[in-house]
């Protein structure tokens, strides 16, 4: 049975969702599942604004076909090549042998590296500005470089004020049924995996996102139709804002994010004693994880989120503790910038996790590390507890 959701009287979601899925991209885990968003324009012309992943790809194409209902489909709209949206490219030219598919020079470059052999018999290439009509509606592409993938592109329909987003704009998480942002709790259930999609995925791109969201400025828009999460009809400020803050780097909230890696509990201690002087000091907003049992993907979105981060960390073989390095490595590779970080390391008879973690944060931009590193031998002595208040002091100024 079929299962789609009318977007506008004549657009329809024909997408489907993923509970089963582990990780993302085999990366991020993802409790909540993920949708992979594919929508119909009914018109004088038929339209399909990209497919799906190929997990869901029968439901995926018995949607497709019930919204046509035994009209053709006209065009393929590819805005994005990553295969959880282009897996459906060839069972949807083999269903419909006449169907244009529509992309820019570097989608028809990938359509030919991913499905070798395979070739539509109508092809459209369109770049900046070209337009398309389907009768009543009106598509207008606008290129999108590295947001997140150098082909990418959206697609603004006119008469409806719609942008078709890609993946810009997406959150993982499957749709329960509900489609609309204001059919669902955004800020209680889906604002994380909204900062977690983001940092992980696009959060590298900053200055991409900046370049589309000055493009999307110029545009009148409804509704945003992003190809992964909630369709966005009624709060699209809140969104705009979000990813403004996010795609310049700049912290959404004032408070204190702790990341430690500890081997046998002494370096923990530590960083249970730095929180509870936070805490002593004023500051309420603290959030504490163990870089050994947290995945780096939830550690990088509260990096974006908070202004100041503390990491803790054991000197492992002469280097820096496995886990810790993860997460440092993760912050340079997608451009977290404008914190303030202060480090603690341990080390029994040469502590060197310090040394190492101050490397990795000098070549990140705009970083103001916490003087002096703190430096314990085997565990964090009473002895050192003025030096633990003045080292907190300098974090909360």
């Amino acid at each position: 049975m079929h299962c789609t959701r009318k977007v506008t009287d004549g657009i329809h979601w024909v997408g489907a969702n993923d509970r089963r899925i582990a990780k993302f991209e085999n990366m991020f885990p993802v409790p909540r599942g993920v949708s992979y968003n594919s929508y119909v324009i009914l018109d004088e012309k038929t339209a399909l604004m990209d497919t799906a992943d190929s997990s869901v790809a029968e439901r995926f194409m018995e949607n497709v076909e019930a919204v046509l209902d035994g009209r053709t489909l006209d065009y393929l709209v590819v805005q994005h090549m990553e295969p959880d949206h282009c897996a459906n490219i060839v069972a949807i030219i083999e269903k419909y042998p006449e169907v244009t598919v529509v992309g820019n020079a570097k989608t028809m470059q990938m359509i030919g590296q991913f499905y070798s052999g395979t070739k539509a018999e109508n092809t459209l290439l369109v770049k900046e500005g070209d337009k398309l009509s389907l009768g009543e509606h009106e598509l207008n592409f606008v290129t999108a470089p590295m947001v997140h993938w150098p082909e990418v592109m959206v697609t603004y329909e006119s008469k409806e004020k719609i942008l078709f987003s890609a993946d810009a704009f997406g959150t993982f998480g499957a749709l329960n049924g509900t489609l609309f942002d204001d059919e669902i709790f955004f800020d209680a259930v889906w604002m994380e995996d909204a900062r977690r999609y983001y940092t992980n995925i696009v959060g590298k791109y900053g200055p991409q996102v900046q370049a589309l969201l000055k493009k999307a400025a110029g545009l009148d828009i409804a509704m945003i139709c992003p190809l992964h999460g909630p369709v966005w009809r009624n709060d699209l400020e809140l969104l705009l804002e979000k990813y403004d803050q996010w795609s310049r780097y700049e912290a959404e909230e004032d408070g204190v994010l702790i990341v430690y890696g500890s081997m046998y509990g002494n370096t923990e201690n530590a960083a249970e004693v730095l929180a509870a002087e936070i805490a002593e000091q004023g500051m309420k907003n603290i959030k504490m994880y163990d870089a050994s049992v947290t995945d780096c993907s939830y550690l990088i979105a509260e990096a974006f989120r908070y202004n100041r981060i503390v990491v803790a960390a054991p000197t492992y073989n002469a280097g820096l503790f496995a886990p810790i390095e993860h997460f440092l490595n993760d912050m340079k590779a997608l451009n977290v910038q404008n914190k303030k970080i202060a480090l603690l390391e341990n080390g029994t008879w040469a502590p060197m996790a310090g040394k190492h973690m101050r490397a990795i944060v000098e070549s990140m931009k705009n970083m103001e590390i916490v003087e002096p590193v703190i430096s314990i031998k085997s565990a964090l002595q009473p002895a050192q507890m003025e030096d633990v208040r003045t080292f907190v002091g300098e974090l909360l100024k």
